[in-house]
């Protein structure tokens, strides 16, 4: 028996498109974010989902209702699933916490597995929310394929648990919006089949 997980970060914001540190900040999905939230689902329609999860966040959630309609399946949420919490960094770009933050973000760069965004939560948190959600999905679908929408810190997370990875090695690897990966769970072993692919996103048209 295995789990089988469809596993994507949700459609693009204007925060991403700015380079904004979201975090539990609630943005919704962009005009562009739509598109490809409706591309991923059809990329997934062939799939026979037990169920799909998201993210409480409208992000995340407008994003799995997009992939579960032609499913006829109502999206279920899991608070497990929401990105980091960024704290004081929650609406800054990218720039701006490196100009009011210069040692704490360096280190964010190198160690992230070390320091915390301030007043935010720590790689470490996350992970052990994560995993929490993840245990849940194997005990209630323990032989399925269910899709799950949610964002880049989790999607890395679950990602590194496969390949048995630390969280120090969180920035190696990306996660794209509707960046679709697929990974298996069995009792014995686990498995990742397709990591972070995008070409459902090759027919839309650019600018859109």
């Amino acid at each position: 028996m295995a789990l089988r997980l469809l596993l994507l970060r949700h459609g693009e914001t204007a925060w991403n498109r700015e380079r904004r540190y979201q975090g539990w900040t609630d943005t919704p999905l962009s005009a562009e974010g739509l598109v490809q939230a409706e591309a991923a689902a059809r990329e997934l329609k062939e799939h026979a989902f037990a169920a799909v999860y998201a993210s409480p966040l409208q992000r995340a959630r407008d994003t799995a209702v997009a992939i579960a309609a032609p499913h006829g399946l109502a999206v279920e949420t899991d608070p497990a699933f929401m990105e980091l919490g960024f704290g004081q960094w929650e609406g800054l770009t990218l720039d701006e916490a490196r100009a009011g933050f210069p040692a704490l973000y360096e280190g964010w760069a190198k160690t992230p597995h070390l320091v915390s965004p301030p007043g935010g939560e720590s790689l470490v948190q996350a992970r052990e929310r994560t995993l929490g959600g993840l245990a849940r999905l194997r005990a209630g679908h323990p032989d399925a394929v269910v899709c799950l929408v949610a964002h880049g810190i989790p999607v890395r997370i679950l990602i590194l648990e496969v390949l048995g990875l630390g969280l120090e090695r969180i920035w190696s690897l990306h996660s794209a919006p509707t960046g679709i990966s697929e990974l298996e769970f069995r009792d014995d072993w686990t498995a990742l089949h397709r990591m972070n692919t995008l070409v459902h996103l090759d027919a839309v048209p650019a600018g859109r």
